[in-house]
C-alpha cells in the first residue's frame, strides 16, 4: 500500500496513486498558483476565526499565521517550490505551511473544505483585480477628457451608418466615449460588491459545524457578508459570469473606439495621427505605419465575449452542489483580466499621444450635412417639420441632379419649391453656427460640452 498522505489531501481513502493522466488533468496549480496572496490572506482570517471559536489555541493560531506569512514571502521572492503532490494553489499552501510549523498546520483546515475555500479564494482575487481594472478606467477616461478639453471647438463630421450626416465637434466625439466608460465603471462597483461576499464556513456543501462567525470571519478577509446558504455558496459563479459579461460590455466599447480611431487615422479620413510608439511596422513594407494595439483590442473583444459564452454553458446543466467542471471557471477569468490590465494602458498611451489634425476634419465637411438645418429653417417658418424635410428633399435633389451645390442653388430655385424660402436661407450654410445651435443639454455645441467636460470632472472627483 502507498502513502499517499503527503502527496493529496484526499488520499486517506485510496490505496494506489492517481493515474499521471489523471493528474494532468485534475491539477490546476499551473494556473491557479496566481492566487496565492488570496488564499494566504483569506487562511489567515480563517485560523483566526478558528480561533476565536475556541478550535486553536492563540499560539496555534499565531504560528499558522507567522507560518503563512513566510509561505507568502517566498511565492513574493520566487524561492517557493511546488512538489509533485500540489494539486492547486490550496495544497501547495498547506504543504509548504506544514514543512515550516508542522503539526499545527493540519489544524487549519478544520470545518474548511477546497469547495469552499477555492470559492472565497476566487472571490477575494477578482474583488482585488475588480479595483484595479476601476483604476485603469478612470485614467483611460482622464486621457479622453483632456483630448475633449483641446478640442472643443473643433469641427468634425459626424456619421450614421458610416456615412456623413451632421457637424459635431471633436471634443462631442471624445467624451461619448468618456460617458460610456462611466456606465462599465458602474457596472464594474456593482460587479465587486457582488463578489466580495464570502462562501468559508460553508464546508463542502452543508455547513461548518463548527461555531464560526461567518460574519466575522467575511469582514476579517475584506468581505461585506456571508454567503446565505452553504450549497449555493459552494457552486455559485455568478461572480465570474458577472466579471466576463461586464469585461465584454466595456471591451466592446473599447472595440468601437478603436474602430474609430482605426478609420480616422487612415489615408482616407486623416483626422488624427498616432504616435509611432503606439504603432508597429511591417516586416516587409517600409512604409507601413500599423495601428496593432487598437487592432488588438478589437480582436480581444471576441475573445473575452466568448470566454463569458464559454463559462454560461459549463454552468447552465450542473446539479446541485460544488462539481469538478467549475475547475473550468479560472482560464476564462484569469485571460480576461490579464488581457484588460495589458490593454488598458496601451490604450490611454495612445490617446495621451493621439494628434487631432482639424483642418483634415473641417474639409471632410459637406454642405449636405447642412440639410437638417435647412428644414428647421423652414420650421422656423411656421412649416410643419414633415413637409419641410419633403421639400429640402427636393433641393437635396436638384443639387444632385445640377451639380449645384445647396448654397449655390437661386433663391429662384427655393422659391419654386416653396414661398416659405426667403433670402436670409443662406445663414444656415455655416457648420460652426449649426454645431452651436445644438446647445441642449448633452449636445454638440461648444458651450453643451463644457458643461459635459465640467461634469465629467465632477464625476471622476466622486468616483476617484
Amino acid at each position: 500500500m502507498s502513502d499517499l498522505s503527503s502527496k493529496t489531501l484526499w488520499a486517506g481513502r485510496y490505496e494506489v496513486s492517481a493515474a499521471e493522466a489523471v493528474r494532468r488533468l485534475n491539477d490546476s496549480y499551473p494556473f491557479d498558483q496566481r492566487m496565492y496572496a488570496s488564499d494566504i490572506t483569506c487562511s489567515i482570517a480563517y485560523a483566526g476565526a478558528l480561533s476565536k471559536a475556541g478550535i486553536i489555541t492563540e499560539a496555534e493560531r499565531d504560528a499558522i499565521a507567522s507560518g503563512l506569512e513566510q509561505v507568502r514571502a517566498e511565492f513574493e521572492n520566487g524561492t517557493f517550490q511546488p512538489a509533485a503532490g500540489d494539486e492547486d494553489i490550496h495544497t501547495a499552501v498547506e504543504r509548504r505551511l506544514t514543512e515550516l510549523i508542522g503539526a499545527p498546520a493540519g489544524k487549519l483546515h478544520t470545518g474548511r473544505s477546497r469547495n469552499d475555500q477555492v470559492a472565497t479564494d476566487t472571490r477575494h482575487w477578482q474583488g482585488q483585480t475588480i479595483g484595479r481594472i476601476i483604476t485603469l478606467t478612470l485614467d483611460l477616461q482622464r486621457a479622453l477628457l483632456a483630448q475633449a478639453k483641446l478640442h472643443t471647438d473643433t469641427l468634425m463630421p459626424g456619421y450614421t451608418h458610416l456615412r456623413a450626416a451632421q457637424p459635431v465637434t471633436a471634443g462631442h466625439w471624445f467624451m461619448s466615449y468618456f460617458w460610456m466608460l462611466t456606465r462599465d465603471v458602474s457596472r464594474w462597483k456593482a460587479t465587486r460588491e457582488a463578489t466580495l461576499i464570502s462562501p468559508l464556513g460553508s464546508g463542502a456543501l452543508a455547513g461548518t459545524p463548527y461555531p464560526i462567525d461567518r460574519q466575522q470571519l467575511a469582514e476579517a478577509m475584506g468581505f461585506s457578508r456571508p454567503t446565505m446558504n452553504s450549497l449555493d455558496g459552494v457552486s455559485d459563479r455568478d461572480f465570474i459570469a458577472g466579471f466576463l459579461y461586464v469585461a465584454s460590455l466595456m471591451m466592446t466599447h473599447l472595440s468601437r473606439f478603436a474602430e474609430d480611431v482605426i478609420l480616422f487615422s487612415s489615408g482616407g479620413f486623416g483626422f488624427l495621427k498616432l504616435d509611432e510608439r503606439y504603432t508597429t511596422g511591417s516586416s516587409l513594407m517600409p512604409q507601413k505605419q500599423n495601428p496593432d494595439v487598437l487592432e488588438l483590442t478589437r480582436g480581444k473583444t471576441g475573445r473575452i465575449a466568448g470566454h463569458l459564452s464559454g463559462l454560461l454553458n459549463t454552468l447552465k446543466g450542473l446539479p446541485t452542489g460544488y462539481n469538478k467542471d467549475l475547475q473550468e471557471d479560472k482560464e476564462p477569468l484569469f485571460d480576461a483580466a490579464d488581457s484588460l490590465e495589458i490593454l488598458i494602458p496601451a490604450l490611454i498611451g495612445t490617446v495621451e499621444t493621439l494628434t487631432v489634425i482639424p483642418e483634415k476634419m473641417r474639409a471632410a465637411l459637406d454642405e449636405g450635412m447642412l440639410a437638417t438645418d435647412l428644414a428647421d429653417y423652414l420650421v422656423g417658418k411656421g412649416i410643419p417639420f414633415r413637409e419641410a424635410h419633403g421639400l429640402v428633399g427636393r433641393a437635396v435633389r436638384r443639387s444632385l441632379e445640377t451639380g449645384v451645390a445647396l448654397s449655390a442653388l437661386s433663391l429662384e430655385d427655393y422659391r419654386a419649391l416653396s414661398p416659405a424660402f426667403e433670402a436670409d436661407l443662406y445663414r444656415v450654410f455655416d457648420f460652426a453656427e449649426s454645431v452651436a445651435k445644438r446647445a441642449a443639454f448633452g449636445g454638440t455645441s461648444p458651450d453643451s460640452v463644457r458643461m459635459q467636460i465640467a461634469l465629467a470632472e465632477e464625476w471622476l472627483a466622486t468616483n476617484a
